[in-house]
């Protein structure tokens, strides 16, 4: 166990639940990109601002609906979003109506691709050869495209995150609204992951779009419950999806 696993023992949320944001229209893009094989995706807005799809408001909405049906002692005291608006967007959606505090925090955001935004892996591979290569060499957990950041930068982030709600939020239920690589970080810091184990997790799982992560507090501190759960959405008239979010256009360059 890391050193944030021992901290987080001592004190911090009773509950912690991780919802990534419903599809985006990014997420589409990039499905449109890999099966015309382009280099990079038709997507005008920077990542920030990248919107919910309709779909993706249809599994927001869903979600809101799964969330009121929940007993009062089972709903978020805190909800914390990336800032991102696919991710802020789906939390107003799902959890506007309760009443909860809501919070935007930039450790949520999007991991940050630099260069390679908007590119596919095949995009990268062909513009960018060097950098390909150096990525195969250094793996996926620690490089770092130019100008954007590493899964280790994204750690690094989520483990400050963590300190403010060990000090701030002890005992309260706690919903942050993120992303893909993020949740996986999540994973990397609370459980004592080591780079080997989280990217085969991240090779043979997705994390579908507006599922939850749950973790509880036991007497050893926060413990997995639920992953990627998506199975709220069978109660709605949302399309179930798992697509790759943007940062991770190029899991295979």
């Amino acid at each position: 166990m890391g050193l944030t696993g021992v901290l987080q023992g001592r004190r911090g949320p009773l509950e912690l639940v991780l919802v990534r944001h419903g599809e985006s229209v990014g997420n589409v893009a990039d499905t449109t990109a890999r099966d015309k094989d382009a280099d990079r995706l038709e997507l005008a807005a920077r990542d920030a601002d990248v919107e919910l799809s309709p779909n993706g408001e249809e599994q927001a909405r869903t979600l809101g609906r799964w969330v009121a049906g929940l007993s009062e002692d089972e709903r978020p005291d805190l909800v914390v979003s990336s800032p991102y608006r696919r991710a802020a967007d789906t939390a107003r959606a799902a959890l506007g109506d309760l009443g909860s505090e809501f919070l935007l925090d930039e450790r949520l955001r999007e991991r940050d691709l630099g260069l390679f935004d908007g590119l596919t892996g095949k995009g990268i591979r062909a513009h960018h050869p060097d950098e390909a290569k150096r990525r195969s060499h250094v793996g996926k957990f620690y490089y770092q495209p130019p100008a954007g950041e590493s899964w280790a930068d994204v750690v690094l982030r989520v483990r400050s995150l963590l300190a403010d709600l060990r000090e701030g939020y002890d005992g309260r239920r706690v919903w942050l609204f993120t992303h893909q690589a993020v949740i996986m970080s999540f994973r990397y810091a609370l459980e004592g992951l080591d780079e080997e184990h989280l990217l085969e997790i991240d090779r043979t799982m997705r994390i579908p779009n507006a599922s939850v992560t749950r973790y509880r507090r036991d007497d050893d501190g926060l413990a997995l419950q639920d992953f990627a759960d998506d199975s709220h959405l069978t109660t709605g008239p949302a399309e179930k999806t798992e697509e790759p979010d943007s940062a991770e256009q190029a899991r295979d360059a």
